[in-house]
């Protein structure tokens, strides 16, 4: 079968497109003929940094979508033919070739009306956005939320997400080239993170009260920063880094709830509740897709030969919404 893989930690442009053995299931694993799988940041991190579990040559890709070709032993919830999606475990071989093993338990059934293409697009931006607002925040109708780069893969399903439970008030960070996208999806204002004082625009745009909820995409210094803008009791979900100093950053009358996000934690977890918990969000996820409140946020479809210079542009951080692969 065809892959892309990485024979040593690397830089995006070291994946090479390759001939591999086409895999077979274990004991509770089904084989799933990749239709679709999607770039996404962690995708080139992992490239770069490796793992101690990796075997070289190693497929990357957490994002797939297919059908399921062969089924382990002890699987009795698929069957030959199923059409499936799921977020993979970047420790095990992803979803970068055509034929992926995955645990048969943390896949979702894909939707009537959804393309492999669209379901391969959500599983790690649009669950992580999902799991952030619904699981963790339980986000309230009337309430305001910060999304930073909404843009981006996380922030444009956010913005949808935010929108579909009824936020009153809608605030992303973007670029002025994508101020009209994420309009689209739902934001009711933009604030170009590079003019001016974010903290300043957002308390002048919330009355001085600060924002109910924040996802924070960025890094650990901007999380710090986000503190001071959260209403009292507002909550604050870190993707790519929590607040090192608290106390500094908020005033003591205040109480707020951070909350630190990692999707592929389940995988790591290696708990069986929560490596399901992936498959049932893939479901309700693609539930508000079909009732029409989200919408795919493909913005290029390439080739699996194209993943390699896609995933370098994606690491210059010059891509809006989500990069699909068609196999």
């Amino acid at each position: 079968m065809r892959a892309i893989v990485l024979n040593a930690p690397g830089e995006p442009h070291t994946l090479t497109l390759q001939e591999l053995p086409i895999p077979e299931p274990g004991y509770g694993e089904i084989r799933v003929r990749i239709k679709a799988a999607s770039l996404n940041p962690v995708d080139y991190k992992m490239a770069m940094n490796g793992h101690p579990d990796w075997v070289y040559p190693f497929v990357p890709g957490v994002d797939a979508a297919g059908i399921v070709d062969l089924v382990g032993e002890g699987v009795t919830q698929w069957s030959k033919g199923d059409r499936v999606v799921y977020h993979g475990s970047f420790v095990r071989p992803g979803s970068f070739e055509e034929y992926n093993i995955a645990k048969a338990h943390a896949v979702g059934r894909i939707a009537d009306g959804i393309s492999f293409e669209e379901a391969a697009a959500f599983p790690c931006a649009g669950l992580t956005a999902y799991q952030v607002l619904n699981r963790k925040m339980n986000m309230k109708a009337g309430s305001s939320i910060l999304i930073h780069a909404g843009a981006g893969g996380v922030g444009g399903y956010a913005i949808q997400l935010a929108k579909a439970y009824g936020a009153s008030q809608i605030l992303t960070i973007a670029s002025p080239d994508n101020f009209d996208y994420v309009k689209s999806l739902g934001a009711d204002i933009v604030i170009d993170y590079n003019v001016g004082n974010i903290h300043e625009r957002v308390m002048e745009l919330t009355n001085g009260l600060g924002v109910d909820y924040i996802l924070n995409s960025i890094n650990r210094k901007s999380a710090q920063e986000d503190l001071p803008m959260l209403s009292f009791g507002g909550q604050l979900a870190c993707i790519a880094g929590a607040p090192e100093i608290v106390a500094d950053f908020q005033p003591s009358h205040k109480t707020f709830t951070i909350h630190k996000m990692m999707l592929a934690g389940a995988h790591l977890s290696n708990d069986k509740r929560a490596e399901s918990e992936l498959g049932v969000m893939a479901e309700e996820f693609m539930e508000l897709m079909v009732a029409g409140k989200i919408r795919s946020t493909i913005s290029k479809r390439i080739s699996l030969d194209e993943v390699p210079q896609e995933l370098t542009r994606l690491k210059q951080r010059h891509v809006m919404g989500k990069i699909v692969v068609s196999l």
